[in-house]
């Protein structure tokens, strides 16, 4: 895999879904060797969306640069598998709910008795302590759980909470943070030979996105948090539904209205356009090629003042107005121009040939065994001394089986054994 800075370093993984495949297709990046340890029948998000069996994008987008070993772990010949590779491997990553690798042995606990360095990171909904530690988690139940759902304020066409995002930000945020442990991790067992488990959870990265709507500090909060808080509990306890919840809550946060204006989306002659300018000097260069004159700047504006919503309306149907008069592109080349942060709204699905995107060569070519050419996003960082890369498809299923076992030691004998009495699964 290339000669980035984790390059030597062996990753086996025992992931589903998001959160424990995305911690390993970012050590992959970074150069680790990530084996992806996979049920016979393969994982169960293999054939989401899938047009080719077993090879969904959905799958391959989140365990590019790995290699595949298919185990039957409820056997007990398949367990003892795992422990014959463990000492091979320097890291071991997981996202089963609580419980579910002790009933496996492949927790932290069991392996570390074969690889007593080993780094071990536990990635579960909602975390190893406290009431809620056995509950099965999902991106979609840390956004509701965490608040980071009626944060954003999002409902569906029924008038019922909807996900913040088509992406899932708990899961990819924890993937993240598991990768961050794991180098930590490694930098400490370079100096001091000791390694150690790591604990990340679906909620803590929900809330930590969150940071400054969570955190309490009773100067601002008795103006701010806790108004919202006391209407909010009226309300709530007398009936009141989700839709009516979220507009006490966007009314006493009016405050923020001058970031509102000039950070958000509008409409244009074609396409659509979005302005995220956060400094004072960026709202007056708005302003200045827009034409519209408000008062959201002047230190005495009070957004909560009676009629000051009613003036914030009209201020930003004069800018929606206005913006009508081009095109996205237009306008954004103006807004650019001026120094304005400013884009057109993409659909994902036309990145690959944006020319930035190109010119940046932030798409990298693969062949994949099966499906064939693609082009996947490339490596998160960047890295001058230790070139980050993506040098390996996605894997099919099973493909590296072989491979895997004989690389720990295992005979030919023995391998061609297990594969023969379905303990594990060869497809090369």
């Amino acid at each position: 895999m290339g000669s980035g800075p984790l390059q030597g370093v062996r990753v086996l993984e025992f992931s589903q879904i998001v959160a424990g495949p995305f911690a390993g297709v970012t050590l992959a990046q970074l150069g680790a060797d990530v084996v992806k340890v996979e049920p016979l029948e393969g994982e169960g998000r293999r054939n989401t969306g899938a047009v080719v069996p077993n090879e969904g994008e959905y799958f391959q987008a989140l365990n590019v640069g790995k290699r595949s070993l298919t185990v039957d772990l409820s056997r007990p010949a398949g367990r003892a598998v795992i422990h014959r590779i463990i000492p091979t491997f320097d890291v071991a990553i997981s996202n089963y709910r609580l419980g579910v690798t002790e009933r496996l042995g492949i927790d932290y606990g069991t392996l570390k008795q074969f690889r007593p360095d080993l780094i071990y990171a536990t990635i579960t909904g909602f975390g190893d302590t406290g009431p809620s530690a056995t509950r099965a988690g999902s991106d979609i139940v840390a956004q509701a759980y965490s608040g980071l759902m009626a944060a954003e304020g999002k409902v569906d066409e029924y008038g019922a909470p909807a996900s913040i995002s088509s992406t899932t930000f708990a899961d990819r945020g924890t993937g993240l943070a598991a990768a961050i442990g794991i180098v930590a991790a490694l930098y400490h067992r370079s100096n001091t030979g000791e390694g150690q488990e790591i604990n990340v959870s679906l909620i803590l990265t929900a809330l930590g996105l969150l940071s400054d709507k969570v955190m309490r500090e009773p100067v601002q909060d008795a103006s701010l948090r806790d108004p919202i808080m006391q209407q909010l509990a009226e309300r709530r306890d007398a009936g009141a539904g989700y839709g009516e919840l979220l507009e006490i809550r966007r009314g006493v946060l009016r405050a923020r209205t001058a970031q509102r204006l000039y950070y958000c989306g509008y409409d244009t002659a074609q396409g659509a356009i979005v302005l995220g300018a956060l400094t004072r000097q960026n709202r007056e260069r708005i302003r200045a090629i827009v034409g519209v004159q408000d008062d959201l700047d002047d230190p005495d504006y009070d957004a909560n003042a009676p009629g000051a919503a009613e003036r914030f309306e009209h201020w930003r149907t004069q800018v929606q107005a206005i913006l009508l008069a081009k095109t996205a592109k237009e306008w954004v080349e103006l807004f650019v121009a001026h120094g304005v942060p400013a884009t057109e709204v993409n659909f994902p699905e036309e990145m690959v040939f944006d020319p930035h995107v190109v010119a940046a060569e932030i798409m990298v070519d693969l062949v994949h065994p099966i499906t064939g050419q693609q082009q996947v996003v490339a490596p998160l960082v960047n890295m001058s001394a230790t070139p980050t890369a993506i040098d390996r498809s996605a894997p099919p299923l099973g493909y590296h089986s072989r491979e895997v076992l004989l690389e720990a030691g295992v005979t030919e004998a023995a391998a061609a054994a297990l594969i023969a009495a379905g303990v594990v699964g060869d497809r090369s």
